[in-house]
């Protein structure tokens, strides 16, 4: 395995070895099996942590997941928006296999589909508890906006889960959830659309990383049960929009950053890193944070619509908030270049790495994607993974166990938005397409993490195998997914040859 690792962090270039070894990680099916805690944030570009080299940000307790773990500096969500990333996280396959091709509005008829095998429903067979907490996003809710255009927009009935035809938490595979359909409303300030195992919760007071950190704080002191393991998705809302923080995290910015909506961002990722550390200090407290693995990732690139967001001075949708930084990648959310789908990544598991004798802080630098998240988590558990379907995703166990990482197939992107749909990295090189794969171009990441020069007509021969390998894989995808796109404006640029007859 490489361990020279190359990253950018503040459009500069850093190096560093990784030389621990880990081994042993894997689980026999008689072992105490590890806790699992998901977390993902919501629109958290990959220079978005103190860890990740932002040189303003305070994310003290997440670096100190980091110090104590591994660091994924090539880390991927499999889509350059959320549900789709979400849906590949329960999964391990690509959104366009399973069917959530698109961020899913209220009231609309893309969902996780009944028929899809998921991370919860497997480990719940297996003996363990399973939780959700945060943002869903992979199915019906219902909500209504409310007078004209103003921020943050109110809204009111909300719903969740009230389309009879579309699988219930339960069918997903979770025991127990508090959960919001899709981004806190009004905003992160006195939220007012979680549910609570099916119950509306009503307006609550507070801000939603605190709120969401209280009630996994709660499930874990009352609700757990210190015989079964547990596997949890602890999805924060923040920082997507509409942002709003605490004024005592916008406090801790005031005498560095000017700019209030600059300070805002900041504080919103703050935010989400105060309600970490307090999970990890109860987990502790509870004698469980050892053996607890955490894999924490972002659903993709931060919002805005140039390398510094949406820096405007007159604001009335609080969409210059939007700041996140993506350490100088190109592109941002929605976009299939890098800094759409290139997040941070960080894994901690110190009584797991300790036995394997992994020292803490490890860098690692092989390309890892959302879907790999399914296949490890099983791995690692000691289940078997179900023969019957189709995965993207890889275990990256061999990279705990120092053995050298194979992966049978390459990363792959098919994203709905921008002119470069679709993508795949084999290596160093990425190849990307437009939708209906007439126009391409060719990036070697090792030398041009940017995405700055297209090598397509310098590496004739490598270029035209991966364009193969990219159109064979997006034709396989295309085939076997749901075709409910074609009944979106979304799907417009997919050639008509995949539009299936019902």
């Amino acid at each position: 395995m490489k361990r020279l690792v190359l990253a950018i962090v503040f459009y500069g270039l850093f190096t560093t070895a990784y030389g621990q070894s880990i081994r042993g990680g894997k689980l026999s099916k008689s072992e105490r099996k590890p806790n699992f805690i998901q977390i993902l944030t919501d629109d958290q570009g990959w220079g978005d942590l103190g860890s990740f080299g932002h040189e303003f940000i305070k994310t003290p307790y997440i670096d100190q997941l980091a110090r104590e773990g591994i660091k994924l500096v090539q880390c991927y969500s499999s889509a350059a928006v959320c549900s789709p990333s979400r849906s590949s996280i329960l999964t391990g396959r690509t959104p366009f296999r399973n069917g959530v091709f698109r961020w899913v509005p209220a009231d609309h008829f893309c969902h996780l589909q009944k028929d899809e095998v998921t991370l919860p429903q497997l480990l719940r067979e297996h003996g363990y508890q399973t939780t959700h907490f945060g943002k869903w996003h992979l199915s019906n809710y219902t909500e209504k906006k409310q007078g004209e255009r103003q921020w943050p927009q109110p809204y009111t009935d909300f719903g969740f889960g009230t389309d009879p035809n579309q699988p219930s938490m339960d069918d997903y595979g979770y025991d127990y959830w508090f959960a919001t359909g899709n981004v806190a409303r009004p905003s992160h300030e006195n939220p007012g659309n979680f549910f609570l195992n099916g119950k509306p919760m009503g307006a609550m007071n507070g801000y939603s990383a605190q709120l969401v950190a209280k009630e996994v704080v709660k499930w874990i002191r009352e609700y757990r049960n210190s015989n079964q393991p547990f596997f949890m998705t602890l999805w924060f809302h923040e920082p997507h929009g509409p942002i709003m923080s605490d004024p005592k995290f916008i406090e801790k910015y005031d005498d560095e950053i000017d700019d209030p909506n600059l300070k805002q961002y900041y504080a919103n990722v703050t935010q989400i890193d105060e309600a970490v550390g307090e999970i990890v200090r109860v987990m502790k407290e509870e004698g469980i944070y050892d053996d607890t693995l955490i894999w924490y990732t972002s659903d993709n690139g931060p919002e805005g619509d140039n390398e510094f967001g949406f820096p405007v001075k007159i604001d009335n949708a609080g969409s210059a908030r939007y700041r996140g930084n993506t350490g100088g990648l190109r592109g941002r959310k929605r976009h299939t270049h890098e800094g759409g789908i290139r997040v941070p990544g960080i894994i901690s598991w110190p009584a797991g790495f300790k036995r394997s004798g992994v020292m803490p802080g490890g860098i690692a630098e092989e390309p890892i994607i959302g879907s790999d998240i399914f296949s490890t988590f099983l791995d690692i558990a000691g289940i078997d993974l179900p023969k019957h379907i189709t995965l993207d995703g890889t275990s990256i166990l061999p990279i705990f166990e120092n053995k050298k990482f194979h992966r049978e197939k390459p990363l792959y992107w098919r994203n709905n938005s921008n002119e470069f749909k679709v993508a795949l990295r084999e290596g160093d090189w990425k190849i990307l397409a437009n939708g209906d794969l007439t126009s391409f171009e060719l990036y070697n990441l090792a030398i041009d993490p940017r995405e700055t020069t297209d090598l397509s007509a310098h590496e004739p021969k490598l270029f035209e195998r991966l364009k193969k390998a990219l159109m064979e894989y997006d034709d396989e995808v295309l085939t076997e997914g749901p075709d409910w796109w074609k009944n979106d404006r979304v799907g417009n640029t997919i050639p008509e040859k995949y539009y299936k007859k019902y």
